[in-house]
């Protein structure tokens, strides 16, 4: 289970030794830097944004959901009350029998964490650590594993230790609330806990020299470990400020595997100095465009593509969010729930209309929306898309779980064609693109305007901001409500008219004579 409370620094009472939570455990072993920094100088890392918010609340959340695994228990409480207070608590709900403890908490050698569900059995205690992942990562056996120790440091006879992980196979079905045996899968990893005990001891000792000195920052160079088992934040910090790496570097270029690590060891950064001997076709066509400033127009490729789009010509985008526990009859944890639509209509006497959708916060989104779209948009013309996979399947989940408009809706699927192709493909090159033709990559260097309009705009700026604003809604009080609806709406329709003016820039090119042609 996420906490907020287990992000920060220096919660601890009493105790020898390191004095760190779990998650600071966890931390230290991904990176001894990026734990010092955790505890002496947080200031330099990066604050939580709305969607790491988000994390900690759909944690908490589906923490909540699965202590019902194990019905009849008690939780300790986290705020109002000392650690001491809370450990404390935790003794006397085992001396009295307790089977059932959320939140148990416990302390030893330096070490302090409160343990998701620990469950009484006949002849000792089961730990159950909770994610709201779909799955088991290595980390969590970490995470698992300090839980281990302590709680066996602490007395308990520790029989096993799972991860409960949410199911994505799982349906919702009728009823007001979801199937919790069916919602959560519980995987005993009992053997790979037990397996590192004897190490962590070691381990702890490790982080004391670094610890024990609050003044001189431990020093270590960047690497793989800045981004696994998660991105550090200290990595603007370690990377462009001490290393001075620069916002376009050798760890831009794609599908360069092990090789950036290399060459900045050896001192090369700047995608300029990267040499052509390690470079595919395709990532030197991408460096050599940078070094030369090369611009590609291929007109004979940018005409096809164009002359494949037949009026009206529909400017189409989704916005959706993901529910951890599915809210809707029919519905997978994490599947994605179309809530929004913004769509230009662009005829072919040069007119540009403009209809937009956004679902009542209340209930199931997407009944409303078909219907919106079925009223919206013509059944002959082409609808353009950015990077189709992902509207594609929306229309494909939505016609398999509302059957009566799946004829509509295989229409619109068949109707798609996909705006992203002549920049995939390369057939149109900027050397701003970096190498990348998403929207968001793509509209600012073709269209500085647009990505003005972006930077102006309030409260909703991408598609994560709205992912996680949507559910929100429905517990705001009304003026703050209007106001995020509007927000929303602004953000969308930015999205479809940046389609609008990449489409325009396009046929633009073919006719400009200044461009030079490419053929790859």
């Amino acid at each position: 289970m996420i906490r907020r409370g287990d992000q920060g620094g220096g919660i601890f009472i009493g105790g020898q030794g390191v004095n760190l939570s779990k998650s600071q455990y966890v931390r230290g072993l991904q990176c001894i830097k990026s734990l010092w920094l955790k505890k002496y100088h947080d200031s330099v890392l990066i604050k939580p944004d709305m969607a790491t918010e988000q994390v900690f609340k759909t944690g908490n959340l589906v923490g909540h959901y699965a202590c019902a695994l194990f019905p009849g228990g008690e939780e300790i409480p986290f705020h109002g009350s000392t650690f001491q207070d809370k450990i404390e608590l935790t003794r006397q709900h085992i001396e009295i029998g307790m089977k059932d403890i959320y939140e148990a908490t416990f302390e030893f050698d330096g070490i302090l964490l409160m343990v998701d569900i620990l469950h009484r059995t006949d002849t000792g205690w089961e730990i159950y650590e909770v994610k709201s992942s779909t799955g088991v990562s290595d980390v969590y056996v970490d995470d698992a594993s300090i839980q281990c120790y302590v709680l066996k440091g602490s007395g308990l006879n520790i029989e096993k230790v799972s991860i409960v992980h949410l199911n994505n196979q799982y349906v919702r079905g009728e009823g007001d609330q979801p199937d919790i045996q069916q919602l959560f899968i519980k995987v005993d990893i009992t053997e790979a806990v037990l397996a590192k005990q004897d190490e962590i001891p070691s381990r702890l000792k490790s982080f004391e020299p670094f610890l024990s000195d609050q003044t001189n920052e431990p020093k270590i160079d960047i690497g793989a470990h800045c981004t696994k088992p998660y991105l550090c934040d200290a990595h603007d910090y370690c990377w462009k400020q001490q290393r001075k790496i620069p916002d376009y570097s050798v760890f831009n270029i794609f599908n360069m595997g092990k090789k950036p690590l290399e060459l900045y060891r050896q001192g090369i950064v700047e995608v300029a100095d990267i040499p052509d001997d390690l470079l595919s076709e395709r990532q030197k066509f991408v460096v050599d465009a940078y070094r030369h400033n090369h611009h590609v127009v291929d007109r004979d490729a940018i005409r096809a593509f164009l002359d494949s789009l037949t009026y009206p010509i529909c400017h189409f985008d989704f916005e959706t969010f993901q529910a951890a526990i599915p809210e809707f009859k029919g519905t997978r944890p994490y599947q994605q729930i179309p809530f929004q639509f913004s769509l230009h209509i662009e005829h072919e006497d040069g007119r540009l209309e403009h209809v937009e959708f956004l679902a009542d916060e209340h209930g199931d989104p997407r009944e409303s929306l078909i219907q919106s779209m079925i009223r919206h948009i013509p059944q002959k013309g082409t609808i353009l898309v950015y990077n189709e996979s992902f509207e594609k399947t929306r229309i494909k989940e939505l016609a398999r779980d509302f059957p009566k408009y799946a004829a509509s809706l295989i229409g619109f699927y068949d109707a798609i064609i996909d705006l992203a192709l002549p920049f995939s493909q390369k057939h149109y090159y900027d050397p701003a693109f970096k190498g990348r033709y998403s929207i968001k990559v793509v509209m600012p260097a073709m269209v500085p305007d647009m990505a003005m309009a972006y930077k102006n705009l309030e409260l909703v700026h991408n598609g994560g901001d709205a992912m996680n604003i949507f559910p929100q809604l429905k517990d705001m009080p009304r003026e703050q409500r209007d106001r995020y609806r509007c927000a929303l709406l602004k953000y969308c329709e930015l999205d479809t008219l940046s389609m609008v003016k990449v489409l325009e820039k396009l046929r633009t090119s073919v006719k400009d004579d200044n461009q030079g042609d490419s053929n790859e």
